[in-house]
């Protein structure tokens, strides 16, 4: 930038001869938009083609139902009994209309028959009154994971500051949160907001995997829960825990076989220590403990500790032994 005399800011002109003056954008656009399909218009066709589902609105939606679900702790903080349930029915107004909106979208971009465009109001309405009507479990639930996450940690000095700071609690959230929409058959939204807490947190939880009670997630970074999976109560999980699939099995053609159980069952009281990978559907017993990582591709039976071989130490003098 450069000034004159008087403090007035001179703005360079651009060259006629300049290399970017012979760009056509609008022959760019052109040839992007030709090309291009995955664009709206060609992702959804027809006469009664409606918006993609918004991942903004979605991302802002779980952060409103954050509000709701830890009043105070998210959102406005200066709340009391005096104002609680306005400011909880004020966000919950503002997160019936846009979930209805995007649960919606969501149904008309899977819908292979534009003519039932109509009945994808009622439908996502029905879904997300229901949904809605399942707040106060998801919320029951979710305290019994915070009151593990404070149980849990040593480090921990109140459940309010695993609410505030534990990305384990976050990712949870938003897998209960994903879960419900899910079993509603909601395309879409289920994994968009996982995936946006996956990308926060380092947290890879599939809104299809089933998870019960007092489940806590340790540090966290690096874990990966499969669709399949079940987990039961009080379940302990430490960073960069995989509970995924072997291979896929493929049919007669050659094509992967999906909807079948692929992931590990977790039975209650299990603790996984970090980096230990689990494949495939095997079962872990109760009240065992699968030390860091092992590697596991079948069962283990209840009450059962599984560790890594011991290492050998040995002395070498002047590269004797190599």
């Amino acid at each position: 930038m450069m000034f004159d005399g008087k403090d007035r800011c001179l703005i360079p002109v651009q060259p006629e001869n300049s290399p970017q003056s012979d760009v056509s954008l609008q022959e760019i656009v052109e040839n992007l938009c030709a090309v291009n399909s995955f664009s709206p218009m060609g992702v959804r066709k027809g006469p009664n083609w409606q918006p993609l589902p918004s991942r903004a609105a979605v991302v802002e939606l779980v952060e409103d139902l954050r509000q709701v679900l830890f009043p105070g702790f998210f959102g406005i903080s200066e709340l009391d009994h005096g104002n609680l349930r306005f400011h909880v029915g004020s966000v919950l107004d503002k997160v019936q209309r846009s979930l209805l909106d995007q649960i919606r979208r969501g149904i008309c971009f899977e819908c292979k028959q534009p003519d039932h465009y109509p009945t994808c109001f009622e439908q996502a309405a029905n879904i997300g009154n229901r949904f809605l009507m399942r707040l106060p479990q998801i919320c029951a639930l979710l305290a019994t994971d915070v009151q593990a996450a404070y149980e849990g940690d040593p480090a921990a000095t109140s459940p309010a500051e695993a609410i505030f700071c534990y990305p384990g609690l976050m990712a949870i959230t938003s897998y209960r949160i994903a879960h419900e929409l899910y079993l509603q058959r909601v395309p879409l939204i289920p994994r968009i907001i996982t995936e946006h807490a996956h990308s926060i947190t380092g947290i890879d939880i599939h809104p299809g995997a089933t998870i019960g009670q007092s489940f806590f997630i340790d540090h966290g970074t690096g874990i990966v829960i499969g669709e399949t999976s079940r987990i039961g109560n009080r379940v302990r999980i430490y960073q960069g825990v995989t509970l995924g699939a072997k291979s896929f099995p493929l049919d007669e053609l050659g094509n992967p076989i999906k909807g079948i159980d692929r992931h590990p069952v977790v039975e209650d009281d299990v603790i996984i220590y970090s980096g230990a990978t689990i494949l495939g559907r095997v079962t872990i017993g109760k009240s065992s403990v699968i030390g860091g990582n092992v590697w596991l591709t079948s069962d283990v039976p209840p009450n059962t500790r599984v560790t890594q071989g011991q290492t050998v130490q040995e002395c070498f003098e002047k590269g004797a032994g190599i």
